[in-house]
This record gives C-alpha cells, sequence and structure tokens, in this order.
C-alpha cells in the first residue's frame, strides 16, 4: 500500500492538500513526521526509517538520492520507495498540479507493494 513521505523541500501545502483530497492516502511531511527528528539528517537515516516505517519517499533530490539507491542495491539492502519529481515536468510552486500528479499516483498504484520500487512521476 503506498503511504507517502514528503521530504522537507515539498511545502506543507502540499500535504494538506492530498490529506483533504483523500482520506485513504497516508501522508507524512518530513518536518512533522516523528516530531521532526529526520529534519536536516543524512538521507540514509531519512530512508531506513521511512522503511521501516512503510513509507514511500517523495523528493525532488536527483542529485543525492540516486546515488545512495544504487549503493543500497549492491548491498542488498531495501527501501519503502522512492518518488521522484522533476522540476521541469512540475514545479515546486505548482503545488496543485503536484497534488493532482500524485492524487493521479495514488488512483493507479496504491495497492501496490512499493518496497524497493523507484518512479518517476509525470503529470
Amino acid at each position: 500500500m503506498l503511504k507517502l513521505l514528503l521530504d522537507e523541500h515539498i511545502s506543507l501545502d502540499v500535504a494538506d492538500a492530498l490529506r483533504r483530497r483523500s482520506r485513504l492516502l497516508v501522508i507524512h511531511w518530513m518536518a512533522e513526521w516523528e516530531g521532526g527528528e529526520f529534519l536536516g539528517k543524512e538521507d540514509s537515516a531519512c530512508l531506513l526509517e521511512a522503511a521501516k516505517q512503510g513509507l514511500t519517499l517523495v523528493t525532488y533530490d536527483r542529485r543525492t538520492i540516486p546515488p545512495l539507491l544504487k549503493i543500497w542495491a549492491e548491498e542488498s539492502r531495501r527501501h519503502g520507495g522512492v518518488i521522484f519529481v522533476d522540476e521541469k515536468t512540475i514545479s515546486p510552486a505548482d503545488i496543485g498540479g503536484l497534488v493532482r500528479a500524485l492524487i493521479q499516483l495514488f488512483k493507479e498504484t496504491g495497492k501496490w507493494d512499493w518496497t524497493d520500487r523507484v518512479y518517476f512521476l509525470r503529470r
């Protein structure tokens, strides 16, 4: 089941809008998740805890997360899934566009097992 962890660079407005649009979709925003304990922490710590909780990370970070996922794959380490958003496809300022894309993704793939899955979100 798809349960989302929105990284700290995604607006709280996105989390709030997702919560209003779908009561079935579990949404955590990094700044609120675990009392904000993971703000500014290493990506590996966030991904590890997210995996323990069955959460899939939604992020615009295509600089540090992909190399980490490669290392984890080589070490046979599991993660809860990662959904990458490209700034050129959906701008971080396009809150409505990101919300619509995530809701559509949930409708299409919400029941999938997201363990070790990597997905590139599109409009």
